[in-house]
C-alpha cells in the first residue's frame, strides 16, 4: 500500500523543494542587482551616465517579485496536499 502513495510523496517532495528554491534564487538575483553599484560599473571602459546608475531604487519591485512568488510557491503546496487526500479517497474506495 506505501508503493501506491510513493508518486504523491516525490511529487510533494518536488513542490516543497522548488517553492523555497525559487524564493532564494529570487532574493540572490535581487543581493546581485542591488549590490553591483555605480563604483564598480565606472570601472568598465565603455561606462556611460546610464551604466552609472544602480537598481536601488527599484527594490520594491524585486520584493514584489519574491513574493509573488513565495505565494505561488505556497499555492502549489496546498494543490499537492488536496491532491493527495483525493488520491487518498480515490484509492479507498471513495468512502
Amino acid at each position: 500500500m506505501q508503493n501506491a502513495n510513493m508518486p504523491a510523496r516525490i511529487r510533494t517532495l518536488a513542490v516543497l523543494a522548488l517553492g523555497p528554491a525559487l524564493a532564494v534564487s529570487t532574493v540572490l538575483a535581487v543581493g546581485a542587482f542591488v549590490g553591483l553599484g555605480a563604483q564598480e560599473m565606472e570601472a568598465l571602459p565603455q561606462a556611460s551616465q546610464l551604466a552609472t546608475q544602480n537598481l536601488r531604487p527599484y527594490w520594491h519591485v524585486f520584493a514584489a517579485y519574491a513574493l509573488a512568488i513565495i505565494l505561488i510557491g505556497g499555492w502549489a503546496i496546498s494543490i499537492a496536499r488536496r491532491l493527495r487526500e483525493v488520491e487518498k479517497r480515490l484509492g479507498d474506495g471513495g468512502e
